[in-house]
């Protein structure tokens, strides 16, 4: 797997997200530029609107440091939310996806490759029934792979949409979600400690305008750029123990870098 410098990571993936700092009644994470990612569209007023409810949120609630949970509003349960065990096969569908794109290359398939982008297409991969055609499209038919391959997802007709159903930054839903809207609308906060995360959870950067996700795959940690060249797909994975002790600590997952909003997981995943 390739090893890469984050601050060599020019991706277009984040859209604007909140600051947090432990002061007063907010806490807001302090700006900077990001090597990993430019976002796409500035929401600079969505920005300050979003901060003035927070602020108004925690201060009634009595700031604590569960507030670095980034959703202003309490999610209604989903009732397509898969089961333990459901989200259990889920997790290793994701991570057998994610690693196939890592060691053979993105599919055609995938066309949006930033960030937010890989999560997606992961995603909506791992909902599908995982047929012969589903495997021979994905390159999934060696013995090797057959012998790698999770028990198969059983889901309602319903929870086989939910990644059609992305809820935006406005409320609306659809295909499609940004990076800060994954983090924002569709996942919950789970801790700013690593080792609560579990496979495919999301670890979320801030830096100011700039944004980026990683997803966490256990052993190592993978994400995309958001930059693709005709030498370069733009996929990365990095070992869990390389981040940890990087030379530019912005890029550090710790409790005390306040670049590290945290670790969030799927709202539809149990736990």
């Amino acid at each position: 797997m390739r090893r890469v410098r984050p601050q060599d990571a020019a991706g277009r993936c984040g859209a604007t997200h909140r600051r947090w700092f432990a002061r007063a009644v907010s806490m807001l994470a302090r700006q900077r530029a990001t090597p990993y990612v430019r976002s796409r569209v500035q929401f600079d007023a969505a920005r300050r609107l979003w901060l003035a409810r927070a602020a108004s949120l925690s201060a009634l609630a009595g700031i604590a440091p569960c507030a670095r949970a980034l959703t202003p509003a309490t999610t209604l349960a989903d009732p397509d939310a898969l089961s333990p065990a459901q989200s259990a096969a889920f997790r290793a569908w994701f991570a057998r996806i994610v690693d196939q794109q890592l060691r053979r290359g993105p599919t055609p398939r995938w066309s949006q490759r930033d960030c937010a982008g890989l999560v997606r297409f992961a995603v909506g991969e791992t909902l599908k029934p995982h047929d012969s055609k589903w495997l021979r499209a994905n390159g999934m038919t060696g013995l090797a792979d057959a012998s790698r391959m999770p028990p198969e997802l059983q889901l309602s007709a319903s929870q086989r949409t939910i990644a059609n159903r992305w809820t935006q930054l406005d409320g609306s839903t659809g295909a499609y979600a940004s990076a800060i809207a994954l983090i924002q609308r569709n996942s919950r906060f789970v801790s700013r400690d690593i080792n609560q995360a579990l496979p495919c959870d999301l670890l979320f950067f801030d830096q100011g305008d700039d944004q980026h996700l990683m997803i966490w795959l256990d052993r190592y940690i993978a994400y995309h750029t958001g930059t693709v060249t005709p030498t370069d797909t733009g996929l990365r994975a990095l070992a869990v123990s390389d981040l940890m002790q990087w030379k530019d600590s912005r890029w550090q997952p710790r409790d005390g870098n306040p670049n590290f909003v945290g670790v969030f997981r799927f709202d539809f995943l149990t736990p």
